[in-house]
């Protein structure tokens, strides 16, 4: 786009972890909500790395944007390493127009007091229509002052007075930009994925939408892409592969139960393996283990599996104390008093006690939750939303409240606390949800039964069943 000033976006894309706090972070909000509309509207033109159509290595095109660019926006948000490096490397090649971001709980890992950084409110899942408007208000007030002096952002050129910036020779700038044109017109190389020239954003986007219509084996095939995508021009994939497509490639591969449910469970844990899967201490990976161990366990009985899952559980407990993790935790301990795997009633009973006091835990983070959610679906009604953000977000409330209901009936059950259960489940029943939502809480239901009334008489008191008890 000849004449137009470009802005690169140095960021993650994706869910990514923040360390600090374990929260989950969707970055693309962060991207589509908060910077690209603001660039755009000051007529730059907008690009993160994940958008760029390009051949060959990601790296050089990011090193080209990185000195090139008339702007780079940064977001720091998650500590991600990559944008912290990516952020030094624009410090040293361009002395201005370097605009630092982050979200406002972000723990800095070292001393950057000398650099002014615009932050911004995350809720992880989401950020309030309130807080878009505020941002993007902010974030345009530093873009125009930032495009309309050239004074030096970059702490290297401000210590450094008198270092000149480098730039590319003319001759070299020609070169690229004719290899750059032979590589698109090019043909797609043998063995990359017949994606029809499509950028990473894309095939991720299309990817995420086959997931939510739960069809998985075309997920599986788009983040396949989107992996050969990310490690191109590179001898380590391992090495270069986002955790949150690997996450997404595993959960699709699981789910897709394809040549079999085995070999899809087995194949989905060799991909987190990459991950460092005994000791990353990113919540999502290690549920994600925990959620495939349970399912080898149930599909093939090897008791080795369900130690695993227990251990995973426990662990993403540790690290994120919410309601995924503790109502995982709380039905494998559940199975385990049910396995070999106890060797005495003394163990049994510690099972059965540990798991029902995770779900009095429960049952206080679906307090939490549903008051957080409420609070926030309660701000958006007293705010002039546009038709079709109204719809979106309404389904968002809908979805989250129908797993908090649901999650809170499961916990009641286990509980013996039958008519919570029968309330929390009808009130799940009664928010617009689709079917397969409502199945899945049956048919925990069902198994959780056949467990309790194994072993429910070790706890004191005794679990015992209504004999008027509904099950669906």
């Amino acid at each position: 786009m000849p004449g137009k000033l470009r802005c690169f976006v140095v960021m993650g894309f994706g869910t990514k972890t923040d360390y600090a706090t374990g929260r989950k972070l969707d970055l693309n909000k962060s991207y589509r909500l908060l910077i690209k509309p603001v660039v755009e509207e000051k007529g730059v033109e907008c690009i993160r790395a994940d958008e760029m159509r390009h051949s060959g290595s990601i790296d050089m095109h990011m090193y080209h944007e990185l000195l090139k660019a008339d702007v780079v926006i940064a977001d720091l948000s998650t500590a991600n390493v990559n944008a912290f490096y990516e952020l030094g490397i624009r410090h040293a090649l361009r002395p201005f127009r370097t605009i630092v971001i982050s979200e406002d709980k972000l723990t800095y890992p070292f001393d950057l007091n000398h650099i002014k950084i615009t932050s911004y409110t995350h809720l992880g899942d989401a950020i309030d229509f309130e807080e878009v408007e505020r941002f993007r208000k902010k974030l345009g007030e530093v873009l125009t002052d930032v495009l309309a002096k050239e004074e030096p952002d970059s702490p290297v050129y401000t210590y450094l007075e008198r270092l000149v910036p480098p730039s590319m020779q003319e001759q070299e700038e020609r070169k690229k930009a004719a290899m750059a044109e032979e590589a698109a017109a090019a043909p797609a190389a043998a063995g990359e994925p017949d994606s029809n020239g499509k950028v990473l954003s894309i095939i991720i986007d299309e990817g995420e939408l086959a997931i939510s219509n739960s069809d998985f084996v075309t997920a599986k095939k788009l983040f396949e892409s989107a992996m050969i995508i990310g490690s191109a021009g590179t001898t380590n994939a391992t090495a270069v592969n986002d955790s949150y497509l690997v996450q997404r490639l595993a959960l699709a591969t699981y789910k897709s139960q394809q040549p079999d449910k085995i070999t899809s469970l087995t194949n989905a844990l060799k991909l987190l393996d990459q991950l460092d899967l005994e000791h990353t201490n990113d919540p999502e990976t290690v549920s994600l283990a925990g959620a495939i161990e349970k399912k080898l366990y149930e599909e093939s009985g090897d008791e080795e599996h369900l130690s695993r899952a227990i251990l995973y559980h426990q662990r993403g407990y540790f690290l994120l104390s919410n309601r995924y993790n503790a109502v995982n935790l709380a039905f494998t301990l559940n199975y385990r008093a049910n396995s070999s795997l106890c060797k005495t009633k003394e163990e049994q009973i510690a099972d059965m006690v540990y798991a029902n006091y995770t779900r009095q835990r429960i049952l206080f983070f679906c307090e939490q939750d549903w008051n957080d959610i409420t609070k926030r679906e309660n701000a958006d009604s007293n705010t002039k939303l546009p038709e079709g953000d109204r719809k979106t977000r309404q389904a968002y409330y809908d979805e989250q409240k129908f797993w908090i209901l649901s999650n809170k009936a499961e916990a009641h059950f286990g509980l013996g606390e039958f008519e919570a259960y029968r309330k929390a489940r009808e009130q799940a029943a009664a928010i617009d949800h689709a079917d397969w939502m409502m199945q899945s809480l049956d048919e925990q239901i069902i198994k959780l039964r056949k467990l309790l009334i194994a072993k429910g008489d070790l706890l004191n008191p005794k679990w015992v069943e209504e004999r008027k008890l509904t099950m669906v």
